[in-house]
């Protein structure tokens, strides 16, 4: 997979990279990524030597389709692993689980904090679970990664990628062993992902809001779901006050 789709990504894209350096030659080691665009998944494993193996939801497993096959053929074939996010907290803790048996092998793990992707361009807060559990139950440093102009190249909803080129951003490995097997506290989750989500931010230049990327989404919907509303609204009132000023005008011919 990397010769074949990794390499036509960099021959095509010309993907632009920084801090490669920090990526270990072997052992293990979480890669914390900001995520504008699905196509994220694709970029950074591409300019790496190494496999990282993510977690993504099982829905890029069993979509229909054609698109939905040759989505699942490439996450089956770098070895993603599917977690159904309707399960709650099972779910949740099958992808902890996975990302600690991944460590354990001595392989990179990639994860996105942020939980699913940047409604807007914005960076957004990171939650404390996967991330910050699977660093101090393992020990891994964790090394942050930002992901530049990726939502630039297939935005949501686009099929078709456009030809621009994308930036990856590599960080220094961040290390929390002086938390290890406090993965109980949520004190101490917290902290944890909010520091990588700062490096993940200075790395990014993008703007940080304190809400959760899930949240925001809502917001959105509800703001658009408000603002047709109105706009169906006005239209109606607007085809009352015609029909009132014809039935004004139709009585006044008539006298």
């Amino acid at each position: 997979m990397k010769f074949s789709i990794g390499g036509s990504l960099k021959l095509a894209f010309r993907p632009w990279v920084e801090g490669l350096e920090n990526i270990p030659a072997e052992g293990p080691a979480i890669l914390a990524s900001n995520h504008l665009s699905f196509s994220d998944s694709f970029f950074l494993p591409a300019v790496l030597d190494r496999k990282v193996t993510f977690i993504a939801k099982a829905e890029y497993f069993t979509s229909p389709g054609v698109k939905g096959k040759l989505t699942a053929a490439f996450f089956k074939g770098v070895g993603q692993l599917p977690v159904d996010r309707s399960g709650g907290r099972g779910a949740g803790e099958a992808a902890i689980r996975s990302g600690i048996e991944v460590i354990e092998r001595g392989e990179l793990f990639g994860i996105y904090p942020e939980g699913t992707r940047s409604p807007d361009g914005r960076l957004y807060r990171g939650k404390p679970g996967g991330l910050a559990r699977v660093a101090l139950a393992t020990g891994a440093p964790v090394i942050p990664v930002a992901m530049i102009d990726t939502e630039k190249v297939q935005p949501p909803g686009k099929i078709v990628p456009k030809m621009i080129r994308p930036g990856i951003r590599i960080g220094k490995p961040l290390d929390f062993t002086r938390y290890q097997g406090m993965e109980g506290d949520r004190f101490i989750l917290r902290s944890v992902t909010d520091e990588v989500m700062y490096e993940i931010m200075k790395l990014s230049g993008q703007e940080y809001v304190d809400i959760y990327a899930t949240a925001a989404k809502r917001q959105i919907a509800e703001a658009a779901k408000a603002a047709e509303a109105k706009k169906k609204a006005e239209a109606e009132a607007g085809k009352a006050a015609g029909k009132h000023a014809d039935k004004g005008k139709a009585e006044t011919a008539g006298a």
